[in-house]
């Protein structure tokens, strides 16, 4: 149903299921500076993992990651053994750890860790810039979903997005954002899965567990249409595929908002737990994505063109018109459509919080403004806010990429940053801040090679993907950081005393 234009139906869900999470914020005031961005109440295991999932809910997990298997096939496999791998790497390697160390924020662990204000200072800028071009990811999405509903230009829909996120961050207080995470997600996930299984109950697949019973489209795209969807690097090599999946591992153990959630949990065995139980619930979304892109392409092929190659600027948008083509109800698909904006509100909020939040609270009071109260940094966090949502929405006009190979960027900048420096940081009490500097500075020459060196030096770009350059950057940085804190002073003995008492062996605290 629409009017003049207007997709009513799908805009009156994406407005009640705003509504209902606005419910959970109003009243809300901000007046501690730990308020901004990163606190919130633990909730338990379940709600702790659901928090953690729904944190990782994003247009790159609703959209993007559909939109790659529609496009590429088995080449997105890498982004979900990547993303997924990334949980598994901080379970194994971090988040016990980071909860006993208890610090509050990523610059506020390195600072402490290294004992280091310019350390401090550079993972700050370093989570500003991930903030910045995560969040293009986000306002693609945004922008695509409204230009939909509203039927907008891209660039239009771009600055109406953008408005219409502020003005909900606004009207629901932050604090709200960070209260609903757990119901955001089980709502977002039903609105994800629901369409889902009634596409794979119209064309006859088992559809109670639709993640499963797709398997059936990718056999007919075979066997009737000689369509090898499942094919293994098909459009990719091995070394590419194996970089890109490693890169988005290693930066998903280091993006500092996935980071942020371990200092919550009560104890190190609820950190560890929260983990497992986010994994699980961040598998429900990457068991479906692939199902909505193979489905799409079935349609394309049952349409009378297997062949059609994709607009790569349309695929983002897969999981919408294979709903459209299966002839979903208006309110399912409304419900669809609900989801995906929903998800890409709040990841995008929650990403310029914590962006706006290393600004006021690891660099403004300590470099700027040394006397600055609580209430100081909470208005600098809400004016730093809105920056960045500008300078998003003008980085956002042009259309430069997929949102899933744009978050990939972020992920290339973080594993070849700040993973290194939590990793080196816990678990080699030797590293020190000339060696995390000297490491990180390089990690970020690494991660911009390609743009910078790419046209004078052609190597760079097979070793160095812009998307992908961690899989070699991180291991090279771990050098770095290793050699040169070999060769300047040792950090201090409180440093290491308290490695080795309340990191290492904490008596199971």
């Amino acid at each position: 149903m629409t009017l003049s234009g207007v997709q009513l139906v799908a805009l009156l869900m994406v407005v009640g299921m705003f509504l209902l999470f606005i419910l959970g914020g109003l009243g809300s005031k901000l007046r501690q500076a730990s308020d901004y961005g990163f606190s919130g109440s633990y909730t338990g295991l379940v709600g702790s993992g659901a928090a953690i999932a729904s944190n990782w809910m994003s247009a790159a997990s609703i959209m993007g990651l559909a939109g790659l298997f529609y496009l590429k096939g088995y080449y997105a496999m890498a982004f979900v053994i990547g993303w997924t791998g990334g949980y598994v790497l901080l379970l194994v390697l971090l988040a016990t750890q980071i909860r006993r160390f208890g610090k509050f924020t990523a610059p506020d662990f390195v600072g402490f860790r290294y004992e280091s204000a310019t350390a401090r200072t550079v993972v700050a800028l370093i989570s500003i810039v991930i903030t910045i071009i995560y969040c293009v990811a986000q306002f693609r999405g945004i922008a695509l979903l409204v230009s939909w509903i509203f039927g907008l230009e891209y660039q239009a829909a771009v600055i109406t997005g953008a408005a219409l996120l502020v003005g909900f961050v606004v009207v629901s207080g932050t604090l709200g954002v960070i209260r609903n995470q757990s119901l955001q997600y089980f709502i977002l996930i039903t609105a994800f899965v629901v369409p889902l299984m009634l596409i794979n109950r119209k064309l006859g697949y088992f559809w109670v567990l639709p993640q499963f019973g797709y398997g059936e489209a990718v056999v007919t795209l075979q066997q009737q249409f000689g369509y090898y969807w499942s094919e293994p690097f098909a459009s990719i090599d091995l070394f590419q595929w194996m970089a890109l999946c490693f890169t988005l591992m290693f930066g998903t153990a280091g993006l500092p908002h996935v980071l942020s959630r371990f200092y919550q949990a009560p104890s190190m065995r609820d950190a560890r737990w929260g983990v497992v139980v986010g994994l699980f619930f961040i598998s429900l979304i990457y068991w479906s994505a692939p199902a909505y892109g193979v489905l799409a392409r079935l349609f394309d092929a049952r349409s009378g063109n297997p062949y059609k190659i994709p607009d790569p600027s349309q695929a983002d948008l897969v999981t919408l018109t294979a709903s459209l083509q299966a002839g979903l109800p208006v309110w399912a698909v409304g419900l669809l459509v609900a989801g995906g904006m929903a998800a890409a509100f709040y990841a995008a909020a929650g990403l310029l919080q914590s962006g706006a939040a290393a600004f006021a609270y690891d660099i403004y009071p300590r470099l700027l403004k040394p006397s600055a109260t609580d209430a100081d940094k909470v208005t600098v966090a809400k004016g730093v806010f809105l920056v960045l949502a500008v300078m998003v929405m003008l980085l956002s006009l042009n259309q430069v990429g997929m949102i899933a190979e744009i978050a990939a960027v972020a992920f290339a900048l973080a594993g070849n940053t700040i993973f290194p420096a939590f990793l080196l940081g816990i678990w080699w009490s030797r590293t020190n801040a000339a060696g995390v500097l000297s490491g990180m500075l390089v990690g970020v020459l690494i991660t911009v090679s390609t743009p910078l060196l790419g046209d004078l030096i052609p190597w760079v770009n097979t070793v160095f993907p812009l998307t992908s350059s961690a899989f070699i950057g991180a291991p090279v940085v771990i050098l770095v950081m290793i050699v040169v804190s070999l060769l300047t002073r040792p950090p201090s003995d409180e440093i290491v005393t308290f490695l080795i008492r309340d990191v290492h062996d904490s008596g199971g605290k």
